[in-house]
């Protein structure tokens, strides 16, 4: 148990999530107060000791199932499920997954092993969808011993011998709704619903590869293939759109407390100055006594974020990081203004609002030659000139 936390504590590590031996030792106090045979016990209490920030809690999850992989279940009853028998719903017997004189589920056809899978997902009976998933995986997706992968391509060849979309339907299959807006709403519902149950579906696969992985090439060696930087380590230039997509995420917030900050000084100038005249003049229903100040009306104007980015190459990832910021920020405040620079300066605001995404918005920017006056080596002097002259009033 120590080596596997140990283990777990240097992967985090290496993964980038900040874990103190203070944190370490804590997580190690709590092992003697803890059911050592129940594993979602021990994953709760290491993670409240050893995680911090709730964007760490996928990649404590993802390496703690390499260090503390579950024992092997009995797989269920065939004569105990839906079309293996006798009906009702799935049981895990104690003595394995065959009933006397009948085959077991990994005998079973795939139309077969799928039927019971469809009927364990709608019995929420995760207990069976494991060992289904586990069948599965020892069908479909030919792992290879000793190959140092990560699982990805194992877990495509197994969902597509699933077939999410056929899976989806079966699960929708049979399902009455009321016809009218009511109607519409209790099938958006189902469908949420299924979706669910097939996200849980491919956790559970994912889980097995790995499971099988681990004891194919230990836990270490696993780890080392799945390291995935996190969203404040992201690689901008060669970024994916699905990390491209959380490190969005994770910049809104900042955005966010921008635009909320901005609104907290617009909240004070609500109030201008005293207007001493009206507020006399309204004292003499009071007898000369100014009970009932008068203050003048401040005329805030609305603000317009005007942003400023440096696009040379000495500076182009963290060019990327601003330009992602912006693009977030057009959502929070009411008007942004965009410029580039190298050593000429451009607006470049109606390419955002014409971009689908931030690669497209980069391309058509560099596309365009924006931010260049002469020769594209950075010249603020001129920049900072030219931005005054041109759009210094505003």
């Amino acid at each position: 148990m120590l080596a596997a936390i140990e283990g777990l504590i240097a992967e985090l590590r290496a993964v980038g999530v900040p874990v103190s031996l203070s944190e370490g030792i804590d997580a190690v106090g709590a092992l003697p107060h803890l059911s050592l045979a129940d594993r979602e016990e021990i994953r709760v209490a290491l993670r409240a000791a050893l995680v911090k920030r709730h964007e760490h809690e996928h990649a404590f999850d993802t390496v703690f199932d390499l260090f503390f992989s579950p024992a092997a279940e009995a797989p269920p009853d065939p004569s105990a499920v839906p079309g293996g028998g006798t009906g009702g719903s799935p049981a895990v017997p104690a003595g394995g997954g065959a009933r006397p004189g009948g085959p077991g589920i990994a005998d079973l056809e795939d139309e077969r092993v799928i039927g019971l899978l469809v009927e364990a997902l709608r019995a929420g009976d995760f207990t069976t969808v494991r060992f289904v998933a586990g069948v599965l995986v020892d069908r479909h997706a030919r792992i290879e011993p000793g190959r140092p992968v990560g699982g990805t391509y194992y877990l495509f060849r197994t969902m597509r011998a699933i077939d999410q979309d056929a899976l989806l339907r079966r699960l929708l299959d049979g399902e009455p709704y009321p016809p009218g807006p009511e109607g519409a709403l209790e099938r958006r519902l189902a469908v949420e619903r299924a979706e669910s149950l097939i996200d849980r579906l491919r956790s559970e696969v994912e889980a097995q590869i790995r499971r099988r992985l681990v004891a194919d090439r230990g836990a270490k060696a696993v780890a080392r293939t799945l390291r995935t930087p996190l969203p404040q380590d992201t690689d901008f230039l060669t970024a994916s759109q699905a990390e491209l997509a959380t490190v969005r995420a994770t910049v809104q917030p900042l955005a966010r407390a921008l635009a909320s900050r901005l609104a907290r000084r617009r909240e004070h100038l609500r109030r201008g100055g005293l207007d001493f005249r009206r507020t006399v003049r309204r004292s003499m229903s009071t007898g000369g006594v100014p009970a009932e100040p008068v203050f003048r009306r401040p005329h805030v104007a609305k603000p317009e974020l005007m942003v400023i980015a440096d696009i040379s190459g000495s500076v182009s990832a963290f060019a990327t990081f601003t330009l992602r910021l912006v693009d977030a920020l057009r959502s929070e405040f009411a008007a942004v203004r965009t410029f580039v620079f190298v050593d000429g300066v451009d607006e470049v605001t109606s390419v955002f609002a014409q971009a689908s995404d931030i690669a497209d918005v980069a391309a058509r920017i560099n596309a365009a030659g924006s931010g260049v006056w002469l020769d594209g080596r950075s010249d603020y002097g001129h920049v900072l000139e030219s931005f005054w002259e041109r759009w210094g009033s505003r």
